[in-house]
C-alpha cells in the first residue's frame, strides 16, 4: 500500500502498480515518481494527463505507440523523448507513475 494523502492509501501490486487505477492520485503520482528518481516537470505531467484521460475515454491503457505520438506527433522522435523523460520505460515508469495497473504484455512501440 502507498500512502496517497494523509489517513489514505491506494492498493498496489508488489511491484508498486495500482490494483485499481481509480484510486489514483497526483500525490501518488508524486511519490511514485520520487521513487523512481524521477522530478515530475510539467512535461511529464502532459504524459501523466495523456494517460490518464485516455484511460477514462477509452477503457483501457494507451499503448506506447499512442502517448509517443502525442508526445512529437511522429513515433521516433516520440520514442526518444518517452526515455528522456522516463529513462526506465514507458510501462516501468510512466505507467506506474500514472497509476495505470500492469499490463501483462505490452508493445513499446
Amino acid at each position: 500500500m502507498v500512502g496517497n494523502a494523509p489517513g489514505d492509501t491506494a492498493v498496489t501490486d508488489a511491484e508498486g502498480y495500482l490494483v485499481d487505477p481509480s484510486e489514483w492520485t497526483e500525490a501518488f503520482a508524486e511519490k511514485v515518481a520520487r521513487t523512481e528518481g524521477i522530478a515530475l516537470t510539467d512535461e511529464h505531467w502532459r504524459v501523466i494527463r495523456f494517460i490518464r484521460r485516455w484511460l477514462e475515454e477509452h477503457g483501457v491503457t494507451p499503448d506506447a505507440r499512442h502517448v509517443m505520438k502525442f508526445l512529437a506527433g511522429d513515433r521516433e522522435a516520440g520514442r526518444a523523448r518517452m526515455f528522456e523523460l522516463f529513462p526506465y520505460g514507458y510501462v516501468k515508469q510512466a505507467c506506474k507513475i500514472a497509476g495505470m495497473k500492469k499490463p501483462r504484455a505490452w508493445s513499446t512501440g
